[in-house]
């Protein structure tokens, strides 16, 4: 697994600063019902605007002279740029997600031999472990019999 040295962490944030500030005046913010009034275009009316695109550009007489068509270029060559951004970023969220998740499996794999550790120590009777014992058995879980209390291990959770 791949970790971030802390001038890798900051070389990374750093880069990000300045594309946060490129986009800030970019942004839109749209409420829950304005994005459900305009929506999300799907593939056929992309195929319907490149094709009217393409209209213009080969036979520009057959276009309609109420459009603004530089505005329609601008709206065609933004959304065309921002579809591009939205898939490299996409990419990095993903890839990121991804290794989110094995450094919080390799985290909980350790704390589960760490908790097992404790039990251990906490048996033969070694200071300070049973405070902790307890302290962790609260994340998972207890089962109770007749008899006396016991902590259930994670193993035992899952089965």
């Amino acid at each position: 697994m791949r970790y971030f040295t802390s001038d890798e962490q900051t070389a990374i944030s750093n880069a990000l600063s300045p594309l946060e500030t490129s986009l800030t005046s970019k942004l839109a913010n749209l409420s829950p019902d304005e994005r459900r009034q305009f929506g999300s275009i799907n593939e056929q009316n992309k195929l319907v605007i490149n094709k009217v695109k393409e209209y213009r550009e080969n036979q520009p007489l057959l276009s309609s002279p109420d459009i603004d068509w530089d505005e329609f270029t601008r709206d065609f060559n933004s959304r065309t740029f921002i579809e591009m951004l939205f898939q490299r970023l996409n990419n990095l969220n993903t890839g990121l997600k991804n290794a989110k998740i094995l450094h919080d499996w390799d985290n909980y794999q350790d704390t589960l031999t760490d908790y097992n550790y404790t039990k251990y120590k906490n048996g033969t009777a070694a200071t300070g472990y049973e405070a902790k014992q307890n302290d962790l058995a609260q994340f998972f879980g207890k089962k109770t019999s007749t008899t006396n209390t016991t902590v259930s291990t994670p193993e035992e959770q899952t089965r």
